[in-house]
């Protein structure tokens, strides 16, 4: 498998279509040397506030795989599925609202992404958390600084090798989410959704053998969107699934044989050298 991946879009651009003077620009933008453009995806269009203004990686002609969560804002694509699936004429957001506070200090110490309500009393709501994938392997800054001189009609591959972390984005980050909020909306009698984009979740095995899209038959509702071919973002698949099948599926690995492991382990071991106690 390649681990060859690229910027897919930046900076709310998909990046082949950059002109050598927009690579540039943005290198500069991505070096913090000028301020950051607007954020396409955001509504108001705020200036970009990840830094490097990476939203998306690509390997080859693989779908690109996104890498900030506010790629997910584009078109309020999300807010306008949930409504949907859930039956709401209308629709009300919140954006970071706490669900816990510091028994030290009293200050907000966990927050839902996005609260979406049928209306502004609040008397009928469901959360939704959305997750990026983290990626692993050389960081983007020597990307940057080569485009920022860089002159090629064709822009250069990337300088390191990098792929998409899906276990540090499903088990590490994204499950302790869900496990810290999802029984806490469940003894409220309220649901959560869950966001990923379709290279992340077939990544954790894809839609369930027979799906579900009775939201009373799980806790967490998840929405597959995914990057088009033409860059835009498109509903691909939902389904509904309890606490614990959510859990299984971001825990999914496949053992490796003792064989395979020892292999392995015998191409890292390295000797130290110990100091022997002079006789």
């Amino acid at each position: 498998m390649t681990t060859d991946y690229a910027i897919a879009e930046w900076f709310g651009m998909p990046f082949t279509r950059l002109s050598v003077s927009m690579r540039q620009s943005y290198a500069r933008a991505a070096l913090r040397q000028t301020p950051a453009p607007p954020c396409p995806f955001q509504r108001g269009s705020p200036p970009c506030s990840k830094r490097g203004g990476v939203c998306s990686i690509q390997s080859g002609d693989a779908p690109p795989v996104i890498v900030c969560p506010r790629r997910f804002d584009a078109d309020d694509l999300l807010p306008q599925w949930l409504a949907r699936i859930v039956g709401y004429p209308d629709i009300y957001l919140a954006s970071e609202v706490p669900f816990m506070r510091s028994p030290a200090t009293g200050r907000a110490a966990g927050r839902i992404d996005v609260v979406l309500a049928s209306d502004g009393d609040a008397s009928e709501w469901l959360g939704l958390e959305v997750q990026a994938v983290y990626f692993s392997g050389g960081g983007m800054p020597a990307d940057f600084e080569l485009l920022l001189t860089n002159a090629d009609s064709e822009p250069p591959p990337p300088t390191k090798r990098r792929r998409p972390d899906w276990r540090s984005s499903s088990a590490k980050r994204l499950m302790p989410q869900l496990e810290v909020k999802v029984p806490l909306l469940r003894q409220w009698g309220k649901k959560l959704a869950v966001a990923v984009d379709r290279p992340f979740f077939e990544a954790i095995g894809g839609p369930s053998s027979q799906p579900s899209q009775d939201v009373n038959d799980g806790d967490i509702v998840w929405l597959i969107p995914e990057v088009t071919a033409d860059y835009g973002l498109a509903e691909f698949h939902w389904e509904v699934l309890p606490l614990e099948a959510s859990s299984e599926k971001l825990l999914s690995a496949i053992q490796v044989n003792r064989q395979e492991f020892e292999g392995t382990l015998r191409g890292k071991l390295q000797r130290i050298e110990v100091p022997h106690a002079e006789a």
